[in-house]
C-alpha cells in the first residue's frame, strides 16, 4: 500500500515561492508515475504536474513556466518547486500516484490519480 505525506505548504505573498515535497512509502517507479493536484473549496480537482517513471514530466497550462516538479534518485521524495505564486494558485495540494505511463500531454486528467496523501495547504495572498 502507496503511503504519501506531503509538507511544505504555507502562507506567502502574490509573487513570492514555496517548496512542497511529498515522501513516498511502499512505491516503486516500475509501477506507477507520480504527480500532484491540487483542490481548492467550490473547484474542480485540477492536475498540476506529474513525473513519469523515465524523468519526463508534464504541467498545467496554469502553473508552466512557474512550476518545477523533480524527484530525488530514489524516487522516494518529490518535489514541487513553485515559483511566482498568485492567489488562483491557493489550494490543498495533494501528492498522488498515477498508473504508470499515464504521466504524458494528454495522457491524464485529474481524475486518474490513485492513491494521495492528506494535503498540504498554499495560501497566497497579500
Amino acid at each position: 500500500q502507496v503511503r504519501l505525506v506531503e509538507s511544505g505548504g504555507g502562507l506567502v505573498q502574490p509573487g513570492g515561492s514555496l517548496r512542497l515535497s511529498c515522501v513516498a512509502s511502499d512505491f516503486s517507479s516500475d509501477y506507477y508515475d507520480i504527480g500532484w493536484f491540487r483542490q481548492a473549496p467550490e473547484k474542480e480537482r485540477e492536475a498540476v504536474s506529474c513525473i513519469s517513471s523515465d524523468g519526463s514530466t508534464n504541467y498545467a497550462d496554469s502553473v508552466k513556466g512557474r512550476f518545477v516538479i523533480s524527484r530525488d534518485n530514489a524516487a522516494t521524495t518529490i518535489y514541487l518547486q513553485m515559483n511566482n505564486l498568485q492567489p488562483a494558485d491557493t489550494a490543498t495540494y495533494h501528492c498522488a500516484t498515477l498508473p504508470r505511463s499515464y504521466c504524458r500531454p494528454g495522457g491524464y486528467s485529474a481524475w486518474d490519480f490513485g492513491a494521495w496523501g492528506p494535503g498540504t495547504q498554499v495560501t497566497v495572498s497579500s
